[in-house]
């Protein structure tokens, strides 16, 4: 007899922590992507050939020093880049970035892509940007990625870097 409270006490421990790992996991401003890698545009993906959920690499290789960012499951997404720079110039062509969330989601039953594009924001001529604000995420957001892309053009634009190494 006594032994056959061992294994109902690790159970109702085991369920008291699945309980708390749940609770802690949700609400709007509970983490839904934290991040500090992303990798640049590399052969195969420069180009529209091998897009990424429908966002094409850029035309040449990039590369990144480093990155840290999070997004919220209410939408909230910091993104910070040093050094995102055209790796056979050393720097980076372009004045603006924008940040692109993709989610797999499901409309009617079925399996589909996301994409939700950030204002442009400020960067500098070696690579460093920062971006804070929000983008209307679809329900559910499913396996978030998050891409650097130019700051012009159609969105969701050409990818710089993306999360991942």
């Amino acid at each position: 007899m006594r032994k056959m409270w061992i294994p109902a006490a690790v159970l109702a421990l085991a369920v008291g922590l699945i309980a708390q790992a749940s609770s802690a996991g949700s609400g709007p401003d509970a983490t839904v992507l934290k991040f500090k890698t992303m990798v640049g545009t590399v052969a195969p993906y420069t180009g529209p050939t091998n897009a990424i959920r429908g966002v094409p690499g850029a035309g040449a290789p990039w590369s990144i020093d480093k990155t840290d960012g999070t997004l919220k499951a209410n939408g909230d997404l910091a993104v910070k880049v040093t050094g995102l720079i055209v790796t056979a110039t050393g720097t980076n062509p372009s004045p603006m970035f924008r940040a692109v969330v993709s989610c797999q989601s499901v409309d009617a039953g079925a399996a589909v892509i996301v994409n939700r594009v950030t204002s442009p924001f400020p960067a500098t001529p070696t690579g460093d940007a920062s971006f804070n604000g929000n983008v209307d995420l679809p329900s559910p957001c499913i396996a978030p990625i998050v891409f650097v892309t130019n700051g012009v053009g159609d969105p969701p634009g050409v990818w710089f870097s993306v999360t991942g190494a």
